[in-house]
């Protein structure tokens, strides 16, 4: 459904078919039209050519999609919803990540599900998610390890690791499965219902079951007209010893989670040793897992943390002309201020095409 909504919003099919078919799994994609309660919608469905009985763990799933000619901001995000999995299944089953063997969600039709969504969001250049609350049955359902209650255990997991808000409707029925709430997981940097926004576009994927309601997920493209003010968590910490390769790779891994900002600092601590302070700015939702990470990548046994109201210039996402090519740019505003900045990626990317450097991209548009 995740994928239908999203190639709605316009992901393009044909390079995903094309992505998925040299991946060489065995899968074929149907996507097509379908009516839910008289709603049009998107239709995406994987077949497996053959049967797959394949039990695999993450570093496998790991391959294939290092594998796959999906980019790397794609091969990313779909690590980073394998990775929700993992840790779930691992507190489920009580074993390490490696040691954890995917079933359902390992199989080839969700692995290509997951590498979908991976890929649209990158082809959509979708940067900001926000979620409303996502609604699930009640009752039990029949899984490799047997019959287990609704929500499924990884289900509950998920939601309880990534502060997932969940409403329990009265189908009896599954209505979230562990890929559905992974992707969620991994995808949204807040969860609220969207107030004063301007939709810019939509997308609806259909579910397979039907419901009394329309079994659908609706996506928006959309502007957030009040975008000037948002909540941050601003967490500090002062470090003086840690090696300077555990502190990059503790900045690495902050990143990898969706942290808006992370820096460091010199400082002086008592007795005048020098030390490093760490900055974190994040929002609400991943504050646990932040500092989760700074107590584990660094030697840090105690954090500050403040919440904050944060001003921000409005965005807008546009291409620029230049002699070298189109390159990626945003828009600011905030009351009369305007000002354009080209996206680094992009330049860089432009860059090396034409064997320039990065500073003719910026100087000559």
């Amino acid at each position: 459904m995740t994928v239908a909504a999203l190639l709605d919003l316009g992901a393009n099919q044909k390079e995903l078919a094309s992505v998925i078919d040299l991946m060489n799994l065995g899968c074929e994609l149907y996507i097509g039209k379908s009516e839910k309660n008289g709603i049009s919608s998107c239709f995406f469905d994987v077949k497996t050519i053959k049967k797959d009985e394949c039990c695999r763990g993450i570093n496998d799933i790991y391959e294939i999609i290092n594998k796959s000619t999906l980019t790397d901001n794609a091969k990313n995000i779909a690590k980073k919803i394998f990775d929700v999995v993992a840790d779930a299944e691992a507190i489920v089953h009580k074993k390490s990540r490696e040691e954890v063997h995917f079933h359902e969600v390992g199989a080839l039709d969700s692995i290509v599900d997951i590498c979908a969504v991976a890929f649209c969001l990158d082809n959509l250049k979708i940067s900001r998610v926000i979620c409303s609350p996502i609604s699930d049955g009640f009752g039990f359902v029949n899984c490799a390890h047997g019959k287990i209650p609704i929500p499924v255990p990884a289900v509950v997991e998920i939601a309880k690791a990534k502060k997932i808000p969940i409403k329990i409707t009265e189908n009896n029925s599954e209505m979230i499965t562990p890929t559905g709430a992974a992707i969620v997981g991994a995808i949204a940097d807040k969860f609220e219902n969207p107030k004063n926004i301007v939709i810019q576009k939509t997308g609806i994927g259909a579910g397979k079951k039907e419901f009394s309601h329309p079994n659908i997920l609706r996506a928006f493209i959309f502007e957030d007209v009040q975008e000037d003010k948002d909540n941050i968590i601003f967490i500090q910490t002062a470090i003086d010893d840690s090696t300077p390769e555990q502190l990059a790779f503790c900045l690495e891994k902050l990143f990898e989670i969706g942290v808006s900002d992370a820096f460091f600092s010199p400082v002086y601590m008592k007795k005048n040793r020098p030390a490093w302070q760490l900055s974190v700015m994040c929002n609400p939702n991943i504050e646990s897992e932040v500092i989760g990470v700074i107590f584990k990548q660094t030697t840090a046994v105690g954090v500050r943390r403040q919440s904050l109201e944060r001003v921000i210039m409005k965005r807008e996402s546009t291409k620029i002309d230049t002699k070298y090519g189109k390159v990626d740019a945003n828009i600011f505003y905030w009351n009369d201020i305007e000002k354009t900045c080209i996206e680094y990626e992009s330049a860089k990317e432009i860059a090396q095409k034409n064997n320039c450097s990065i500073l003719d991209i910026y100087k000559n548009y």
